[in-house]
């Protein structure tokens, strides 16, 4: 999957003694990795947000970088390496809190595309904030130049089963995409596992149902698996629509439940059910008529 190399460095300012962190690209880079980072840094200056590092200006650079806050801490992802369980409740704020660094960039019509634990970062001052927008896309057109069939932003097990070739007219990443990639980190932090199995790059995945959340985890609430099959939906049409909207989900909890279907019904699943039921029967039928006309 597409993703540009860049370097990270944590550097300090021998004035103040502050860290930042510095990023910038491989000596190999060509013409179009130097676009994509100077446009990475413009979408970073237009968020701002608490819910994100904040961008750091610094004068008279000669090579190309940008600078951004430090902050103590560590990312989820680094937190489930070092054993840490979330009960739900945790997962559930954490998730909440990630809407709404979320909800600020859609509403800036930026889309993420790399939604995952990785990403998201808890401060040693406990605020969650929303890392990496190396593939970022704005008002649309950025994802259309980066996306192809088999070149698609993101990391797999993260990404919306619209966006695999192979899995019918596969799509460029968008709001709705961000949303399926809250949901499915919301499920592996519980869970330590895919709604629909891991997936590596360039397979091209099946998608049945997800795997109910209480297979792995029988702690977690009714209300929440609701709301965790909901946001991983493999029909766009059946999850969330906005960040908002995920968010007064979790928000109202148990006291206004999601009603979810926990499996695709029949004909969904098999649109040509129908079909093959009525040809059954119309064998068996005829078979039957040959039958008694034999037998007279």
């Amino acid at each position: 999957m597409y993703k540009r190399q860049t370097l990270l460095y944590r550097v300090r300012a021998v004035a103040s003694g502050q860290d930042f962190v510095l990023k910038t690209l491989h000596a190999d880079s060509d013409a179009a990795d130097t676009a994509a980072l100077a446009h990475e840094e413009w979408l970073a200056r237009r968020v701002a947000s608490a819910d994100f590092p904040q961008m750091v200006s610094w004068p008279a650079r000669s090579h190309l970088y940008y600078l951004m806050s430090w902050h103590e801490g560590a990312t989820l992802a680094r937190h489930l390496e070092q054993g840490r369980r979330f009960t739900p409740v945790e997962a559930v704020d954490l998730t909440a809190r990630t809407l709404k660094a979320l909800a600020a960039l859609h509403r800036l019509a930026i889309v993420h595309r790399d939604i995952k634990p990785d990403n998201l970062h808890l401060g040693a001052d406990g605020r969650l904030r929303l890392l990496d927008l190396g593939v970022a896309a704005s008002d649309g057109q950025d994802a259309a130049e980066t996306f192809n069939e088999i070149n698609n932003p993101g990391t797999p097990s993260y990404m919306a089963p619209e966006l695999f070739a192979g899995t019918g007219a596969a799509t460029a990443a968008n709001e709705a995409s961000d949303l399926y990639a809250v949901g499915v980190t919301l499920y592996h932090l519980l869970t330590r596992k895919y709604p629909y199995g891991e997936i590596e790059p360039f397979q091209h995945p099946r998608f049945g149902d997800p795997m109910p959340p209480t297979r792995y985890r029988p702690d977690i609430p009714d209300w929440l698996e609701s709301i965790m099959l909901k946001a991983v939906a493999r029909e766009p049409a059946n999850r969330f629509e906005t960040a908002e909207e995920f968010l007064l989900a979790l928000e109202r909890g148990a006291q206004r439940p999601l009603r979810v279907a926990r499996r695709t019904p029949l004909m969904q699943r098999d649109p040509l059910l129908g079909l093959k039921l009525l040809a059954a029967a119309s064998l068996v039928l005829t078979l039957l008529l040959l039958f008694l006309l034999l037998v007279r």
